[in-house]
């Protein structure tokens, strides 16, 4: 079984926002899939399903994105997966262009507050992520105000077309491997 967590923060007002980014990539991945997310434990909405023939869980933490370990540590601890293999973490990253994705098995958290929350509650860095990019910070902007912005239009059409290319890197990590995933979607494409 595999655990597909998108991070991102709880209520309406953050929907849409660049922080929520892998709450927006896994409600694609749940309406590809049919999966309904109807199931709130762990500190998270869940919904169970299959993907490519694998069985697995999709949560969307929601203890706010700077405790998203919290919720990850329960998920992982209860359903007892490994992280370093069963675990994908999707979230949205400034150091990439917009609608750019980055896909690693490991690393460090890169300066984002929840994948730092995640790898003290796991005790490792070890763990398959997709990064979605959202673009760098205006120059005098606050990085907070930034990321709980919304995208212009040219901005979240690239994003949404990231959105469904992270869902195909999940089926191929899911089908063949990270380093699959890695070949295909971390090459540079068009104009991002």
């Amino acid at each position: 079984m595999y655990i597909i967590v998108g991070l991102g923060n709880p209520e309406r007002k953050y929907d849409g926002t660049r922080h929520n980014i892998g709450f927006s990539a896994l409600t694609v991945l749940a309406d590809t899939y049919g999966i309904s997310m109807d199931i709130k434990k762990h500190k998270a909405v869940c919904g169970k399903g299959v993907i490519e023939g694998q069985k697995v869980l999709l949560a969307m933490p929601q203890t706010y994105m700077n405790l998203s370990g919290e919720s990850v540590r329960e998920l992982v601890d209860y359903y007892k997966i490994d992280p370093e293999e069963e675990l994908i973490v999707i979230y949205d990253d400034i150091n990439l262009a917009p609608g750019k994705l980055r896909i690693r098995p490991k690393g460090s958290a890169g300066g984002h507050n929840g994948i730092k929350n995640i790898i003290a509650h796991l005790g490792t860095q070890v763990f398959p992520r997709i990064r979605v990019g959202v673009g760098e910070k205006p120059k005098g902007w606050d990085l907070a105000d930034y990321v709980l912005g919304r995208f212009d239009k040219d901005d979240r059409v690239l994003v949404e077309e990231a959105q469904e290319r992270a869902c195909k890197a999940v089926e191929l990590i899911l089908t063949d491997s990270v380093d699959a995933a890695m070949n295909e979607y971390n090459k540079k494409t068009g104009n991002i």
